[in-house]
């Protein structure tokens, strides 16, 4: 897709979310609320929901045209974009929470909400109701479907998931405090899968699944949805071990920001990679310098990264994760997933996933 036609889809989809913020306002108006609390209202929505790739939201309505395999009428296109931007409210309130906790300072490239003057605390209010407007336009738009109480099941599960995974992340690798020993490969793993993939990668095929009228059927050989999630959560997993590799090696005019999981004492990849294979003096040096603000600190850590063969096990990782996912997509029939004259799962909506990411360099 040329970068016009990105932009122009990335317009549409924005042109969205302008019509369901002025109903969230004249909502939140209707209730009596006072001027300056609309104010604020308006602030919030538009500082922490469109600013990011939308990558979540836009793979809502991607993933419908699939599915239904034609392109979408004004309205299925509205309804599936409404659905898009549910996911972008979670994500807002999900970053939004997750930067006090952490005490971060910037996001999107610009100050975390809660660092704007003025706010401070108040952020957390401001959490809840960009989850709570999710419901509101789930209740406005979906009320009279027959898979409205799918909708809200959805979203959820796939919250309380997510904050399965905070949980494990903060009491695994707190800032500030370090202990190595807390760290393991498969707690890297628990951390991934509720935290990110449940709701980047199944969240927004799941919901297009609902609305493109993909049932689960007892008569079924297999269930579509769990079909759907055997693929999309090792596809998750692969996403954020990714991610952690390019914070490691990428540069900052690559990926767009400095990389900091080993000064932040993230429970990335990379360090379980290397405490799994780093000999006892090895191991020393990450325990003394890992999760430390000093450059000095960094450099012995990211030697030892190399030492241990990082680079070359990732690419090894890649690519038997790319094999991993094929073979799972491929167990999708060629005509799709699903009964005649119903709508089927498709290994398409798989295949534009995989290959957005696969060998990304940002």
């Amino acid at each position: 897709m040329s970068s016009d036609a990105k932009a122009q889809k990335r317009q549409k989809f924005e042109h969205v979310f302008e019509v369901i913020r002025d109903e969230l306002l004249e909502h939140f108006a209707s209730n009596g609320m006072p001027k300056e609390a609309q104010e604020w209202y308006r602030k919030s929505l538009d500082y922490n929901v469109p600013g990011g790739k939308l990558n979540r939201g836009l793979s809502v309505v991607d993933s419908v045209e699939i599915l239904k395999g034609r392109s979408l009428t004004e309205d299925e296109y509205f309804k599936a974009a409404v659905l898009g931007w549910g996911v972008e409210l979670l994500q807002a309130f999900f970053l939004v929470s997750d930067d006090i906790m952490d005490s971060s300072i910037t996001r999107r490239g610009q100050p975390c909400w809660y660092r704007n003057e003025g706010v401070g605390l108040i952020a957390i209010n401001d959490s809840f109701m960009l989850e709570s407007a999710i419901y509101f336009l789930l209740k406005k738009h979906f009320r009279s479907e027959s898979y409205y109480v799918d909708l809200l099941e959805l979203f959820h599960e796939t919250t309380y998931q997510t904050e399965f995974g905070q949980l494990i992340d903060l009491i695994t690798a707190p800032e500030d405090h370090v202990d190595l020993s807390k760290f393991s490969l498969e707690k890297h793993r628990l951390i991934v899968i509720y935290k990110t993939a449940y709701y980047s990668f199944y969240l927004p095929v799941a919901l297009a699944m609902h609305v493109a009228g993909i049932r689960a059927s007892p008569n079924a050989p297999k269930d579509p949805f769990a079909v759907a999630s055997s693929i999309l959560i090792p596809l998750g997993e692969y996403f954020q071990v990714q991610d952690d590799w390019l914070d490691f090696s990428g540069t900052p005019e690559q990926i767009g920001k400095i990389g900091t999981d080993i000064v932040d004492n993230k429970c990335s990849w990379c360090i379980n990679l290397a405490l799994a294979h780093a000999t006892p003096e090895q191991r020393a040096i990450l325990d003394a310098n890992y999760g430390r603000k000093d450059a000095g600190a960094e450099k012995k850590v990211k030697e030892v990264f190399y030492q241990v063969g990082v680079p070359e096990k990732f690419h090894a990782y890649e690519e038997a994760s790319y094999k991993k996912i094929i073979g799972l997509i491929e167990t999708i029939p060629e005509g799709g997933l699903g009964a005649e004259g119903e709508v089927k799962l498709k290994r398409e909506v798989f295949k534009s996933f995989l290959d957005k990411i696969y060998k990304r360099q940002k």
